[in-house]
């Protein structure tokens, strides 16, 4: 359908048309929303049981699930191993074909089927139990066989699918996903879990962008500006060329700081008619009282300091005031933190 047909689709549609969809949509929500909300009442011993075998479990969670609980299943193994539980999806059907070897005796087996009677699942069931594994299921008949012979059964059972037909997996599948949500943050609060350690495991994204810290992105050892206060103006500006950071750290004999030269302070020597550059000491020069960060703060606070003060570099400092790193605002770009 072209974009012409598309637009004369939608323009041909009658009002009543529209409220009929839309009013489709709203029963969907609400449907799924009600079935989601029967949860909370239903979470038991069983629950608590569940998380008690993973927090104990030595290897990992391998979660498993036919058609659409399979999508569920991946999605919940995905949640788990980003907050804390290590976790991978293992296909049913592929499992009885060998992929099976991928989970040890040592792994807490979560098993999701709507029915608790998918076939591919319970093909595989005796196997887990001969291995001794811990086995979680997750249906939405608790009186089903992979309910009877799981360690620790999740009720995700709804009143009523969303689909008119009662055919499409639509409220099961948003209560399996809920019910895998609660499990993972329950997990995650009881093991503390902290944002440290989200931004660990996700180390491409946003979060863990803005959760490095100073000591990720700072330039260390020998790549640090850095003259003694006794060195001259043509020192200082030949250390702040090599190290092409746009300044260079004063320090005394046990690199204590005393003082930062920069392209500023040079601009403004220069415009010093009674300044002799080929004798003048940089300590006549430097900032005295610089800008510092510690390196266990965030790079995020680094460029804060940056667009406060308009500066365009840091010092590094621990705290005895000994210069540790440097960095300029060309590293938080790189970093992608501004």
């Amino acid at each position: 359908m072209n974009a012409y047909t598309a637009r004369s689709a939608v323009e041909s549609l009658s009002g009543r048309d529209r409220a009929t969809l839309l009013a489709s949509a709203r029963k969907v929500i609400g449907i799924e929303a009600r079935g989601i909300e029967a949860l909370a009442s239903r979470l038991d011993g069983d629950f608590s049981k569940a998380c008690g075998l993973i927090l104990a479990c030595p290897g990992r969670v391998v979660v498993s699930g036919m058609g659409k609980s399979g999508h569920i299943a991946r999605k919940i193994a995905a949640t788990l191993a980003s907050t804390g539980t290590p976790a991978f999806f293992v296909h049913p059907g592929e499992a009885s074909h060998g992929d099976i070897g991928m989970i040890t005796s040592h792994d807490v087996v979560m098993l999701l089927s709507n029915s608790g009677e998918t076939e591919e699942i319970l093909t595989i069931l005796p196997f887990l139990k001969r291995q001794g594994n811990a086995l979680v299921a997750m249906t939405g008949n608790p009186r089903s066989s992979l309910a009877r012979d799981a360690d620790a059964h999740l009720d995700a059972s709804v009143s009523t699918e969303a689909c008119p037909l009662g055919l499409a997996p639509t409220a099961s599948t948003t209560a399996a996903l809920v019910l895998g949500d609660a499990l993972a943050i329950a997990l995650l609060e009881a093991r503390g879990f902290t944002a440290d350690d989200f931004a660990r495991s996700h180390p491409a994204g946003a979060l863990g962008r803005r959760l490095l810290k100073i000591s990720d992105v700072m330039h260390t050892g020998n790549a640090i500006p850095m003259v003694g206060v006794d060195a001259t103006l043509t020192e200082a500006l030949m250390e702040m060329s090599r190290k092409g950071l746009g300044m260079t750290a004063v320090v005394d004999s046990s690199q204590r700081l005393m003082g930062v030269f920069t392209d500023g302070d040079l601009r403004r020597t220069l415009d010093d008619d009674q300044m002799d550059l080929r004798s003048a000491r940089v300590s006549h020069s430097m900032s005295s009282h610089p800008k510092v960060i510690g390196p266990d703060k965030l790079a995020a606070e680094a460029a804060q300091l940056m667009e406060a003060y308009k500066i365009h570099a840091l010092l590094v400092v621990d705290a005895d005031q000994h210069v540790v790193g440097a960095l300029n605002i060309h590293d938080l770009l790189r970093a992608r933190v501004v």
